[in-house]
């Protein structure tokens, strides 16, 4: 079976940055077709947007698709609320965790896979501010390292 093409729509830098992210889960969204032909535009926002669990299902608040510009009385509204597709040993796994552990479902990316839009949740456990300042300490190194080591091999 050849590979699905995996186009990009949106991103949530903030996510990595606010938590660890411990696992990864690839879910489907239940959309109308404006907000199809929308996000196919590109004219998406995860940046606000969180993941609840109720009565079994799987829902993202805050995700904006902004109104199709061709789609007339058909758009939706720009932050309804919308119902994540996952197994149910998924959904049981997770909700699971966020119950007796204390993790969070946040929004990664959000993707075309094929003709299917997809959202990448993630199952966070947040940071504290000193965890994101040890963060910071470590990528400057990193850089700095990196910095040394291009002026050693220019001479």
């Amino acid at each position: 079976m050849a590979e699905k093409s995996r186009k990009l729509i949106a991103n949530n830098k903030k996510a990595r940055h606010d938590y660890f992210v411990e696992e990864t889960y690839e879910a489907g969204i239940a959309l109308h077709g404006t907000e199809v032909k929308s996000l196919r535009l590109g004219k998406c926002s995860i940046k606000e947007s969180f993941i609840k669990i109720e009565k079994g299902e799987v829902f993202i608040y805050n995700m904006h698709i902004s109104p199709y510009e061709k789609g007339n009385i058909f758009n939706k509204d720009p932050l309804r609320v919308k119902k994540l597709l996952l197994h149910k040993y998924e959904i049981n796994k997770l909700s699971g965790k966020i119950q007796q552990q204390g993790y969070t479902l946040v929004p990664l990316n959000v993707y075309l896979s094929g003709s299917l839009v997809k959202v990448e949740v993630g199952l966070c456990r947040g940071k504290k501010l000193y965890d994101k300042r040890q963060d910071i300490a470590k990528r400057d190194q990193r850089r700095e390292a990196e910095k040394n080591f291009k002026v050693k091999n220019l001479y």
